[in-house]
């Protein structure tokens, strides 16, 4: 049997961890492969992992065709759809996956109309790839993602403006998407340098990116100088109103951070 392994459909999907790979390979030792790998022709498109650790220790296996399949963007939208399924994909891979699958749409959706346009007769047009594929919104990529709206929207900010030290920080779970998308903002050699110092140093550049953002805080003018009693201690109560805010705010800003450090604590285990 040959069987054809493209290195780009094999770094399509994230690859897994040293201790899930290991973890699979204790599995396929013990108890042999039972799910079949799929294939495209010859090509491989599910399986690599336990293609390579069956070759490596001589464990037989089987395979199956999908004959479903009519073109690459076939092969993508199943490995996407097979894999947006899985529990072990954490929110951030979900969210660049559903991404994708929402540009090879559009594309197909784009592709349709275009055809429909310069279509001599609507057979043509009804032979168009993906005619039926509904139109994809933020809001179906978010739940096809299990997310949030916002939490796509810091996903595709990672995705456009993140250095690839602080992609690969935010698939490890080093640093939550969250703070992953304020450190984005900075310039790359400091996304690089915040990566470097650990997590401690990278909560400290989301911190500082937030607190630049918040507006300046207007000062208080001091009374005139022929203030009359009640306009002094106006004046007094609005500075002790201003401070209080001021540590509300403190308070909220720590709460915030506690949260975030607390998610990444279990993110983590």
């Amino acid at each position: 049997m040959t069987i054809t392994v493209n290195p780009d459909l094999r770094a399509y999907i994230d690859p897994l961890t040293e201790d899930e790979f290991a973890a699979l390979e204790r599995s396929l030792l013990s108890e042999g492969c039972r799910d079949a790998l799929v294939l495209w022709g010859d090509l491989l498109v599910d399986g690599h992992n336990r293609y390579g650790i069956c070759q490596k220790h001589g464990i037989p296996f089987n395979t199956t065709q999908n004959k479903t399949f009519q073109s690459m963007d076939d092969v993508h939208l199943w490995m996407i759809d097979n894999h947006l399924g899985r529990r072990s994909v954490s929110d951030f891979q979900r969210g660049v996956l559903a991404l994708r699958k929402k540009e090879i749409v559009s594309a197909r959706a784009s592709q349709v109309q275009a055809q429909q346009s310069s279509a001599e007769s609507a057979e043509s047009a009804v032979s168009a790839p993906s005619e039926s594929e509904p139109p994809w919104t933020r809001e179906a990529v978010a739940r096809a993602a299990r997310v949030s709206s916002a939490t796509l929207g810091q996903i595709e900010k990672i995705q456009k403006t993140a250095a690839p030290e602080l992609v690969s920080a935010v698939k490890s779970g080093v640093i939550s998407i969250n703070a992953a998308a304020a450190v984005a903002t900075l310039p790359s050699e400091e996304q690089v340098a915040a990566v470097a110092g650990g997590k401690k140093e990278l909560r400290q550049a989301a911190r500082q990116v937030r607190e630049a953002r918040l507006p300046p805080k207007p000062e208080l003018e001091p009374p005139p100088s022929d203030a009359t009693p009640e306009q002094v201690e106006i004046h007094r109560l609005m500075q002790l109103l201003a401070e209080l805010t001021d540590e509300r705010d403190q308070l909220k800003k720590k709460v915030q951070h506690l949260t975030i450090a607390l998610a990444e604590a279990r993110g983590a285990k």
